[in-house]
């Protein structure tokens, strides 16, 4: 969400915004002060579910101002620090809070936005509030209150118009002072409320951390996947082309016509055995990967599906391997719950790399409705871009089309190369 223009937006609409952030400083100071006589009821335990039940109405409250303040700041809302607390017991999920820096700073938060960032946000309604009643004055109210601030009191209607010059003088200073308040009061309040250095890296070390059980998870299930297949096809058609060869071996003797057809029933084993080997590999690391890069494997890719693909690609050099991959992988999977799941008719792959990024656009004109949260697939493909710290986004309103966006933060590692020119 872009920032908004301080100079050019209206001086009402800023005014709006200030009282509203006043607003929210005095209700923050009201759960302040529910907050702190909750700490000291604790003492007695009374005030621990009143704790539990106050803390997601703070955190509420900040994500709210978080995201107000993201029409005044460059990038944006401000992302939120929290983390999940304990679902059961009042005890654990106290002491989770109570424990939790990010409970402190929120404290600190409605302190100090409360004394401080609410006189920032007030100032411009203060100043045509006081401009206000000086243009009032020097009309009407002159009469009945001859003196103003211990001034010399004006005689008749001209002298008490003299106070349109102060009037005016504030109304400038409102103008002007305007956006450079609310611009304060954006950035005072993102100081307080951003996740700080020690929070950002306690969150990319949890990431790591689920990123890395997530990926050893998906590797142990690709690993059983692989004895798997191996056990139940290429295995037992080794074991059967084995018994077949030694069976061929005794009657080649006394028998050579079923030793004939033994030795050709083993010739045709064989044969799917390597046509299983290959699929395998292929599930494993597609050869075409690695000759032609992601241009040529997913342009491969979209000619074996049962419905049309648009594929629109702009890569100016190879990716690593992993990468590769991973990309790879995700685009299959997503396009096989097209075919399968999604009733389309015609789907479009976009790939482009830019400022170190490699973004996946993946669309469908099906029935919509796929839900990341569901189905083991997405979710398989959510731990596989995690690997890289890489996101995915998914838009699938009922009725389609479904749209998933995938970013992985990647580096083009060496030269492009044609399809043409890997293949001579």
């Amino acid at each position: 969400m872009a920032g908004i223009d301080y100079q050019r937006a209206s001086r009402t609409n800023l005014l709006a915004w200030s009282l509203l952030f006043v607003a929210h400083a005095a209700t923050g100071l009201l759960l302040l002060t529910l907050y702190a006589l909750a700490t000291v009821l604790s003492l007695l335990w009374v005030g621990l579910p009143l704790i539990v039940l106050l803390t997601p109405l703070i955190r509420g409250h900040a994500d709210t101002h978080r995201t107000m303040l993201g029409h005044f700041l460059p990038d944006g809302p401000i992302p939120t620090p929290y983390h999940p607390l304990p679902p059961t017991g009042i005890s654990h999920r106290a002491g989770a809070i109570l424990t939790d820096p990010t409970t402190w700073r929120d404290l600190t938060w409605l302190l100090v936005n409360g004394l401080f960032g609410a006189v920032i946000a007030a100032l411009p309604a203060m100043l045509i509030a006081q401009a206000a009643h000086l243009t009032l004055y020097s009309t009407l109210l002159w009469r009945d209150d001859p003196t103003y601030y211990g001034l010399i009191p004006p005689t008749d209607q001209t002298g008490a118009l003299i106070t349109l010059l102060p009037a005016l003088l504030l109304i400038l200073v409102y103008w002007v002072i305007t956006p450079i308040s609310v611009t304060g009061y954006a950035h005072l309040n993102r100081w307080l409320l951003a996740p700080n250095e020690k929070t950002r890296l306690a969150e990319r070390v949890a990431h790591l951390a689920t990123s890395r059980a997530e990926t050893i998870d998906a590797q142990a299930s690709e690993v059983r996947r692989i004895e798997r297949d191996l056990h139940d096809g290429a295995q037992a058609r080794l074991v059967a082309l084995g018994m077949s060869l030694g069976m061929a071996e005794q009657m080649l003797a006394r028998d050579p016509h079923t030793a004939q057809q033994l030795l050709t029933e083993a010739r045709d084993a064989t044969r799917q055995a390597l046509t299983e080997l290959r699929d395998l590999v292929r599930g494993i690391h597609p050869p075409v990967l690695v000759e032609r890069g992601l241009d040529g494997a997913v342009r491969a890719l979209a000619v074996t599906q049962h419905l049309p693909i648009d594929v629109d690609i702009d890569l100016p050099g190879r990716l690593a391997a992993p990468v590769e991959s991973a990309a790879y992988f995700a685009i299959a999977e997503i396009l096989t719950n097209a075919a399968k799941h999604a009733d389309a008719t015609r789907a479009w792959v976009r790939i482009n790399h830019g400022g170190d990024r490699l973004v996946l656009l993946v669309g469908d004109d099906g029935k919509g409705g796929a839900d990341l949260t569901k189905g083991t697939g997405l979710q398989g493909i959510r731990r596989r871009l995690g690997a890289f710290d890489g996101t995915i986004s998914i838009v699938s309103p009922a009725g389609g089309p479904t749209i998933v966006t995938m970013e992985l933060p990647c580096v083009l590692s060496s030269p492009k190369t044609s399809p043409s020119s890997a293949m001579d």
